[in-house]
């Protein structure tokens, strides 16, 4: 017989029994979700981080472009 066969025939005879292997099952459950709970923090904090990587690249790339094409207006304005 299995030990999960063996815990639900135990469970099914005692009250006790399964209330203290529920506790258990429990404080199991509560364990893995305290640390998915903290991977997704983790996994928010680098989403944020990232987001304001991207926003410091965008400005910086969007000044050059428009410093080039003031300095090529600028050419083309003195030309003539």
């Amino acid at each position: 017989m299995s030990d999960l066969a063996e815990i639900s025939d135990i469970e099914n005879e005692s009250l006790p029994a399964h209330t203290a292997i529920c506790a258990q099952r429990y404080k199991q459950v509560d364990l893995r979700l305290v640390a998915l709970e903290m991977k997704m923090n983790d996994i928010q904090k680098d989403i944020l981080e990232g987001q304001k990587s991207l926003k410091a690249t965008i400005i910086t790339s969007t000044a050059t472009i428009v410093a080039s094409l003031l300095g090529v207006v600028a050419t083309i304005l003195m030309k003539f």
